[in-house]
């Protein structure tokens, strides 16, 4: 029986084929919201963004222009050396967007950790953060 939890989180049981899900703060990113989750099955570890808006559009403005997005996605396991980072160009509307892509695979009472970072011009990335670790 493996049991996983946010970093300093209370551990709560997870059967080895249940998926949870962890997310850390919103942070605005380019104008928008953003935020790094973990989805955790058994010892495999998957770190993806969600990038969505800041706040409800004002009733009768226009929809939103779609924007490019740069997205920057790193996962390491903490005191095992190089973070995995995926770069990747978005098109965001005005649906909230999952940027998936980085999957490890961990020993249990490993921490990862997780960023996700946004820029569009002008603005840089402010990477969001999360940390989970893999207990069984």
């Amino acid at each position: 029986m493996c049991t996983i939890a946010p970093a300093g989180a209370a551990v709560q049981p997870a059967g080895t084929a249940e998926t949870v899900v962890s997310c850390g703060n919103s942070g605005l990113q380019a104008g928008l919201a953003t935020r790094v989750c973990a989805a955790i099955t058994g010892t495999t570890v998957e770190f993806y963004g969600t990038v969505g808006l800041a706040g409800p559009p004002t009733p009768g403005s226009p929809a939103p222009s779609p924007r490019e997005l740069m997205t920057t996605l790193t996962s390491e396991v903490v005191g095992s050396g190089a973070p995995e980072t995926q770069n990747k160009r978005v098109i965001f509307t005005a649906s909230t967007i999952e940027v998936h892509g980085l999957v490890s695979n961990v020993p249990c009472g490993s921490t990862v950790r997780g960023s996700f970072g946004v820029a569009s011009f002008p603005w840089t990335p402010n990477p969001v953060t999360h940390q989970v670790t893999v207990a069984c």
